[in-house]
């Protein structure tokens, strides 16, 4: 699938980041990007079906899993047109946009990674996750402490500075009430990207995930 050219494409995308060099070079991108990544996808089908039935993998060019090459630069400083990453998300059936929770996977030529939950939640959804760890805080503390998840798993992303309105400091999951995000990420190495192994790798480790991804569920009133 993935291979090191993949990740030479993606540096001199970085290097050469315009609409001419992109599409003097779009069978590369084709070839080394989005076809294996759509093939990464379709092999990802039968692993979800066996812990995460209501996630989907969708091989689609447009609108599937595989995130658009495109930047949004409308609101950026930066205006550059294309991203020097890969995203690939597997999101929840119910799930609309980037934000719904899901299975995701970066490959970038500095950086790869798993990460799994949802990232940055609209303010409904966040406040429900919150209000059922506050209602439900041996439940969080039970997905959130599993073993198999924290040997390779780690909680990430963007939380407040005080207490959010309406829940007391001194509430034992207080923490984990401030958080933004409810997302956690796994190390994923250059290596293992272009490796044969990959499609079972993710599969175990986003199993690995799934009493927090289920967790994350119930509170959204959403099935597992």
């Amino acid at each position: 699938m993935f291979t090191k050219a993949t990740f030479s494409f993606l540096g001199e995308l970085a290097a050469n980041n315009n609409r001419e060099w992109f599409e003097a070079n779009k069978p590369r991108y084709e070839a080394l990007v989005r076809e294996p990544a759509l093939d990464f996808i379709e092999a990802m089908k039968p692993e979800l079906k066996k812990f995460a039935p209501n996630f989907r993998a969708e091989p689609r060019k447009v609108g599937g899993s595989l995130m658009r090459v495109f930047r949004d630069t409308r609101f950026s400083r930066d205006k550059t047109p294309y991203k020097t990453n890969i995203g690939i998300q597997f999101r929840h059936a119910l799930g609309k946009d980037i934000h719904a929770p899901g299975f995701y996977m970066h490959i970038a030529p500095d950086e790869c990674f798993f990460a799994v939950g949802c990232w940055h939640p609209e303010a409904d959804a966040l406040g429900k996750m919150r209000e059922f760890i506050a209602k439900n805080p041996e439940q969080w503390f039970a997905a959130r402490n599993d073993k198999k998840f924290t040997a390779q798993w780690e909680l990430w992303g963007d939380t407040l500075t005080r207490p959010p309105r309406g829940y007391a400091a001194d509430h034992p999951a207080i923490a984990d009430l401030k958080r933004k995000d409810f997302v956690a990420i796994a190390p994923l190495s250059a290596r293992e990207v272009a490796d044969a192994g990959l499609v079972k790798l993710a599969g175990k480790r986003f199993a690995e995930t799934v009493p927090f991804m289920k967790f994350l569920c119930k509170a959204l009133d959403a099935p597992y």
